[in-house]
């Protein structure tokens, strides 16, 4: 039986602004399974990326909390300062960009063992090792050593996904990964985040705007106005399913 890996209790952002204040997101409530392939579906300026923000503490939130079980632990994400943040979020969780956010005077290769270097999580030789592994993962191992703007977009886009795989996290949050990438290449991305689910066993979180894609997630949200809707939507996959085929 899957166990709660995440959970967002009475989240709630409010942003001040010259006009006055303005909430971003109303009463989150919401368990997120381990292993589960979540979709956040919503229009611009729904709340979507501030939600994301709300998970990996980038932001800070009004009131609520948001805990994360992961690695036999729970840590209650904005109990801690930013420092402290940004250096759990490092270690314990993998963030995809619609934009990508490849360094890009670092190789392929220089830009997934970055982040294992920061967390200290590998000695070098072993961070190289992984890096080139991850890299073999996604299909790119020969442009390892290949600027980022010598490659496609799409391509960035999975460097970007094995870069978030590098201190192996639990969970992956995901905004608009496939928002700037052609349909072909949005559909090689979304293969790839359901091998990880079903063959790593990593929980993912994406938003995004494109509401077609609400059957491809193993279960899916819609979010308006700050707020979460459960959607009537049949999924796409289902674990079980998913393992009596292998």
């Amino acid at each position: 039986m899957p166990s709660t890996i995440l959970e967002l209790k009475n989240v709630n952002k409010t942003y001040s602004t010259a006009a006055g204040d303005f909430v971003a997101l109303k009463n989150i409530n919401l368990n997120v399974m381990a292993g589960e392939f979540l979709g956040i579906v919503g229009k611009s300026g729904a709340g979507k990326s501030t939600f994301l923000n709300m998970i990996n503490g980038v932001d800070q939130l009004t009131s609520g909390d948001v805990i994360v079980k992961s690695n036999g632990g729970h840590v209650s994400v904005h109990a801690m300062s930013e420092d402290e943040r940004a250096f759990w979020r490092g270690k314990t969780m993998g963030v995809v960009y619609q934009s990508f956010q490849l360094l890009p005077m670092l190789t392929l290769i220089e830009n997934i063992t970055l982040p294992m270097d920061l967390a200290e999580n590998f000695k070098a030789r072993e961070s190289k090792e992984r890096a080139m592994e991850l890299l073999q993962m996604v299909e790119l191992e020969e442009h390892a050593n290949k600027l980022p703007a010598f490659i496609s977009g799409g391509q960035q886009q999975r460097v970007a996904i094995a870069r978030a795989l590098a201190n192996d996290p639990e969970i992956l949050v995901a905004d608009e990964p496939t928002g700037s990438l052609d349909s072909v290449t949005a559909d090689i991305i979304f293969e790839l985040f359901t091998k990880l689910v079903y063959e790593k066993n990593k929980t993912i979180i994406m938003v995004t705007h494109d509401m077609s894609l609400s059957g491809k997630f193993s279960r899916c949200l819609t979010i308006a106005d700050g707020e979460l809707v459960e959607a009537e939507l049949e999924p796409a996959f289902d674990k079980t399913m998913m393992r009596r085929r292998k």
